[in-house]
């Protein structure tokens, strides 16, 4: 019996009218609106002081994806504009493997104006260094709500990074309803923001600066970073009216053997943005999986949506991350490579994040469904505090920290 199988989208929507969304960031990060909750409590202040609300000794942990140029656009001979948004790689299926790759690629994309494209090749001439290439697209397969295709080009010098570099388009948001301009390269970027996967950005960290984290140094904060790629599927909306009907997107996630050990030793864990959550919490989960495992070498590294519901564990966050240390040793990984479809709801008890650092997420979506098991219906209030007092909401809108 999973406990969330009652819950309705429906009771976790609210009215967001148009003028809420931020469109553009702000011209300096930090000076954002801070929501502060705090054991029910709701107050207000700048992102810049953000510091006064984390406890010394915390470790806040970043997720330092990077958002990579996801869109292409190729034009037909009849002028159809057909546009390719990149969602995954396929083949070499390894993001890093698939950025140095030289001539061809295959990835799991979306296609706008997917009609008009029937058959044939799409064909781009591009510009790199000051050398033509010739760009090819070219359909391998189709599935329910996504289409497999092969890119491929004539020079074997360039890397497929280099391409989306170039010639791709930043993948903001679909509801800016506004096309990408040069702004977004920069700012829809954290500026951690590392390795390469992203099609959408952690927004939570958008917030940070360097005069920031400096300022949260000198309070004896510790920073860990964890890197998940962050899909399209985080803006798929709940369309079911019951939430266990609703199929959650997968995304993958690597943790370093030190981070897991700066984990175990810190007092308190600072999530910043939900896919810090997301993928600390599904660490504790394997490391559950390894404790009840009798046989650890083909473990599997994948959180499916509901698993965590059906289980009662007493195992607490240190033996489960010691788990992992002890299945990395005998296995001599530097790096934990896992994935989760993991559906945080109401109900759900938190194992690994005390405190966390969180944007304004969407009417009847999963990310809000994660608030609301953060804070329980405390979630109407904050929402509500935020509307009245003029905070600007999604990816380029205000921040908040949430301390149940």
């Amino acid at each position: 019996m999973i406990i969330t199988e009652n819950i309705r989208i429906e009771d976790y929507n609210y009215d967001l009218p148009d003028e809420r969304i931020a469109k553009y960031p702000l011209e300096k990060r930090d000076l954002s609106q801070l929501l502060v909750y705090n054991n029910g409590e709701i107050s207000k202040d700048k992102f810049n002081g953000v510091q006064k609300y984390i406890p010394a000794n915390s470790t806040l942990v970043f997720n330092n994806t990077k958002v990579i140029q996801a869109r292409l656009k190729f034009n037909k001979s009849t002028g159809a504009q057909i546009e390719i948004f990149c969602l995954e790689p396929i083949s070499p299926s390894d993001y890093v493997l698939s950025f140095q790759q030289k001539e061809k690629v295959t990835w799991k994309c979306i296609v706008g104006n997917l009609k008009k494209w029937k058959s044939g090749e799409l064909v781009k001439d591009i510009q790199i260094n000051n050398e033509r290439i010739e760009l090819t697209a070219k359909k391998i397969n189709t599935e329910s709500d996504s289409v497999i295709i092969e890119f491929a080009w004539n020079n074997s010098t360039i890397t497929f990074s280099e391409i989306l570099e170039n010639i791709g388009l930043t993948p903001i948001p679909p509801y800016l309803n506004r096309e990408s301009e040069r702004i977004d390269k920069e700012r829809y970027q954290t500026i951690y923001s590392r390795l390469d996967g992203s099609v959408a950005a952690p927004t939570a960290g958008l917030h940070f600066t360097n005069e920031v984290i400096d300022t949260l140094k000198n309070k004896n904060i510790s920073f860990e970073e964890i890197t998940l790629h962050v899909g399209a599927g985080t803006f798929k909306p709940v369309k079911s009216s019951l939430v266990a009907d609703h199929e959650m997107h997968t995304e993958h996630f690597i943790v370093k053997k030190s981070s897991i050990q700066k984990l175990t030793e810190t007092t308190k864990i600072v999530a910043v943005g939900t896919t810090s959550v997301r993928t600390i919490e599904s660490l504790y989960w394997l490391g559950v999986r390894i404790l009840n495992s009798q046989n650890n070498v083909d473990l599997n590294t994948h959180i499916s949506q509901w698993e965590v519901y059906h289980k009662k564990q007493n195992i607490s966050k240190n033996e489960a991350l010691k788990a992992i240390l002890n299945y990395m040793d005998f296995n001599k990984l530097s790096e934990f490579h896992a994935s989760t479809q993991i559906m945080i709801l109401p109900g759900y008890e938190f194992r690994m994040t005390d405190v966390l650092i969180t944007n304004f997420h969407q009417p009847r979506s999963t990310l809000l469904l994660l608030i609301a098991a953060f804070i329980g219906n405390n979630w109407k209030n904050v929402y509500d505090y935020a509307i009245k007092n003029d905070f600007r909401f999604l990816s380029y809108g205000d921040s908040s920290i949430l301390i149940p």
